[in-house]
């Protein structure tokens, strides 16, 4: 039973504990996020197995994950007061968040890069994060007013991407710009007014800069961008792109060279 307080050796923590690594304070102090559903977990481990700390399993289900990790059955009632999508697919992982998450400090090397200026919205983050991560951009720089990547929207949205490319959220991200153009990195900014175009970044060294939903890359990123460029719409249509569909389009463009 999921009550229980000891596996063997090992205390097992109450069912609280893993409901509250929805929230970014326990997130934060454990150093660890839930992910749910065979294909995310499947994609961490497949990434970095290390990553995974315990599995959860709904009593009943073949979850076909290879992994050494410990794994704790719950019934049916308490794997889903635990999960916090809708239909739960008996099965959930404890993961780490990498340590460097929250470091001022940039990897070595160059590669393309994602940067995102307070995009709010889990689903959108996580959508960018995956979709970076499928054009081989090589990290990701966030806002502190961006949504955290380790909650359970941006999770799920991610579809397991999050251990494939580095991530650096902090509130100093006009340094980390600063320093990727030291390292002769092109910082392109997504603008609606922008003069430039897409197709023109060939360097292999782009940061993509987008920004909020609502007011787009602030005056300070924009002054740091080394060119500007919108994406050619049909205005009498729509008056804009969703963050995540304009990114989407803006790095296949950087990855295939225009």
């Amino acid at each position: 039973m999921a009550r229980c307080l000891q596996r063997g050796r090992e205390i097992l923590k109450p069912l609280k504990w893993y409901r509250d690594l929805a929230l970014a304070k326990h997130r934060a102090g454990e150093g660890l996020f839930l992910a749910e559903g065979r294909r995310v977990i499947g994609q961490l481990l497949a990434t970095d197995p290390e990553g995974v700390v315990e599995l959860l399993t709904e009593a009943g289900t073949e979850h076909g994950l290879r992994c050494d990790r410990p794994v704790r059955e719950l019934d049916k009632r308490q794997f889903a007061s635990v999960c916090r999508t809708l239909t739960p697919q008996g099965v959930a992982a404890v993961c780490r968040i990498p340590p460097d998450f929250r470091s001022s400090r940039l990897p070595s090397g160059g590669g393309n890069i994602l940067f995102c200026e307070d995009i709010q919205d889990p689903g959108n983050v996580g959508t960018l994060l995956r979709t970076a991560a499928a054009f081989d951009f090589r990290g990701a720089v966030l806002t502190d007013r961006c949504a955290d990547p380790f909650s359970p929207k941006c999770v799920q949205a991610s579809a397991g991407a999050l251990y494939s490319l580095w991530i650096r959220r902090t509130g100093d991200t006009a340094a980390l710009l600063r320093e990727l153009k030291s390292r002769g990195t092109v910082v392109a900014a997504a603008d609606m007014d922008g003069r430039g175009t897409v197709a023109s970044m060939r360097t292999g060294h782009t940061v993509l800069a987008l920004g909020n939903e609502g007011a787009g890359l602030s005056a300070g990123t924009l002054a740091l961008a080394d060119t500007t460029f919108a994406v050619p719409i049909n205005g009498r249509n729509v008056e804009s792109l969703n963050v995540a569909s304009c990114g989407a389009i803006c790095m296949y463009l950087i990855a295939r060279g225009g």
